[in-house]
């Protein structure tokens, strides 16, 4: 370890040995000034109300904008990525109908986990020699990590707005490190994107107003994992099997390489998780899915919209054997799932068995938008 008097480029070079023998795949330093073009760019996406329900967002946008003032002593951002790289292109599990697709990122155990331990020990050790004050963040606090991680060279954010790195692709769990320290910054990385659109064209959801922008409310990973409500009928379709997230905008990019060797994949799905059959899903009450998904990013999310998202998965499946797990579901406690489990009914039963679910419910139904899903035609409901 270094001595106390180390110098600022010493303190970089400590600080990468010491992130490698941790594990963490990349580090890169910048100075912490006011991000005038990421704060512009944050107050047109919310006065859009492209944000939807992560209300979180607007909180303390000024601080989220500008790390100047989330902390006024910090003088460097030490950024951190850690790759979750798969083995094969996620694209592929699309093919898979009677599967829920969960998103690579939320396979294994909960990044943010994996991550706060290391980054705390890199911290702990560049106080220790710096004798600097420092901050570890690891998606925890209103500090916007692309941005700063694209200034530190660790890649640059794609047209997509996630961050693409020219060695690991668009797979990095990024924390970071805000520090009293005084330590040279790394050079910020070129824009490799070129004429390239794979990653707009590909979006189901045609979740990209322009290259550079993303409005949540038609994203896939927003409306399956943070949005609490039904999801709107143009989306249901273009789901598929997707249950957990979405990464058709990642997968698709070409500085992505798959079929990496053994010892190159640092992150692994469980198999309870990683793209799991949706029978199993349709099943779960709330203390089966709690235990089921323990220690990962699903649980979050709970129960009532996982199963939710499982029932349109079902319902775009073509598989009239979903029937006998979907049923049960039109009587469950959540509203949320009712009417998922209406929507999947209608694109798998026949108008009989329909007709005849809809008698059997219909008197004791009293949530306003299970009966719309009830009162829609066949047509508009496969809509």
């Amino acid at each position: 370890m270094a001595n106390a008097n180390a110098s600022p480029l010493e303190l970089k070079s400590l600080i990468r040995s010491e992130a490698a023998a941790l594990g963490l795949d990349a580090i890169g330093v910048a100075r912490i000034e006011e991000a005038s073009v990421t704060a512009e760019r944050l107050r047109a996406f919310l006065a859009k109300g492209r944000h939807g329900d992560m209300d979180w967002m607007a909180d303390n946008a000024d601080k989220r904008a500008d790390p100047v003032k989330l902390w006024p002593q910090a003088k460097t951002a030490i950024l951190i990525g850690q790759s979750y790289a798969p083995e094969a292109n996620p694209l592929d599990a699309l093919l898979k109908r009677d599967r829920a697709v969960v998103s690579v990122y939320a396979q294994g155990r909960d990044y943010h986990e994996v991550m706060k331990k290391k980054i705390k020990a890199l911290a702990r050790t560049l106080a220790a020699v710096a004798g600097a004050d420092v901050k570890v963040f690891v998606d925890t606090a209103p500090l916007m990590e692309k941005p700063l991680a694209a200034r530190a060279g660790l890649g640059w954010q794609g047209k997509h707005t996630n961050l693409v790195s020219r060695a690991h692709g668009n797979w990095l769990f990024l924390g970071a490190i805000l520090t009293t320290a005084d330590i040279p910054p790394d050079a910020a990385e070129t824009d490799h994107c070129g004429s390239c659109r794979r990653c707009l064209d590909v979006c189901p959801t045609n979740a990209f107003p322009a290259p550079y922008q993303l409005d949540a409310r038609r994203c896939l990973a927003y409306l399956t994992i943070e949005h609490k409500g039904h999801i709107a009928r143009e989306f249901r379709i273009p789901m598929g099997n997707r249950v957990f997230g979405c990464d058709d905008c990642l997968a698709i990019c070409p500085w992505n390489k798959f079929a990496a060797a053994a010892s190159e994949i640092r992150f692994s799905g469980r198999p309870e998780t990683a793209n799991p059959p949706l029978a199993d899903l349709l099943v779960l009450d709330d203390a089966a899915f709690r235990s089921r998904f323990a220690g990962t990013p699903v649980k979050r999310t709970g129960r009532n919209r996982v199963v939710r998202n499982a029932l349109i998965a079902a319902g775009n499946s073509g598989d009239s054997a979903f029937l006998s797990l979907i049923t049960p579901l039109l009587d469950d406690p959540s509203a949320l799932v009712r009417a998922a489990a209406i929507w999947a009914l209608r694109r798998l039963a026949s108008t009989a068995v329909i007709a005849r679910e809809q008698r059997r419910r219909d008197a004791l139904e009293t949530d306003a938008e299970v009966k719309t899903e009830w009162a829609g035609d066949i047509a508009s409901a496969a809509a």
